[in-house]
Parts: structure tokens; sequence; C-alpha cells
């Protein structure tokens, strides 16, 4: 099983859900406002792509923190402002068994899908 980790309003997870359905891929959506995210989650991912790719740094809610938190952003504080501020995640992000893949990219879920599903 798939699933994707984002907003229901968000333009990529909306192309990342189309994708899966037009190829027939069952999936889960997981709504990161309404449902939120947790440590594990995001500790998960980190490990598997690193922190550094889970911030969306070009996102309205980027450019509402404060300086002050932005600096030397390291992965607790990275994790610890998306676990706050869960519209930081950058989205969607798919997750299955053995992969996580975060921002839509056909190339990149044609790849992973066609090794994992």
């Amino acid at each position: 099983m798939v699933t994707v980790y984002g907003l229901k309003n968000c333009d990529s997870c909306r192309k990342a859900r189309k994708f899966l359905k037009e190829r027939d891929i069952h999936y889960t959506f997981h709504d990161v406002r309404t449902d939120g995210v947790d440590i594990q989650m995001l500790e998960r991912w980190a490990d598997r792509v690193g922190w550094e790719k889970l911030v969306n740094k070009k996102s309205l809610t980027w450019r509402t923190v404060p300086e002050k938190a932005r600096q030397d952003l390291n992965r607790n504080k990275a994790l610890a402002l998306i676990l706050s501020e869960p519209t930081l995640l950058k989205r969607p992000v798919l997750e299955g068994k053995d992969f996580t893949a975060i921002g839509f990219s056909e190339k990149r879920f044609t790849e992973y899908l066609g090794r994992n599903t």
C-alpha cells in the first residue's frame, strides 16, 4: 500500500493523486493539516531522504517563520518546525514500504512504484 501525505488543495498533491489514479494504483491520502504528522513519520522520512528535503522553503508558511527560527537550521529544529506547522512539509510525500519520495515527479514516482508495487 502507498500513502500520499499532503494537502487536499495542493496542486502537486492533486497531480500525484491523479497520477496514481490513472495507473490504478491504490493509495491512502493523509492530509497533514487535518490528520497531522508525528515525530515518528518525520524521523523515518528524514532517515530515508534527509531532513533538508522535508522543509519547503518556497512555501508561504516558511516566509512566516521568524528569522531566528530559520537560522542554524538543523535536523531537530527542522522537524520541530514541521511538527508545529505541518504545511512547512514539502509535498507530496509518497511513502511505500521501502521508499519515500518528496515532491511530485512522474519519473521518480514511476521508478519507485515500478520497483515496489
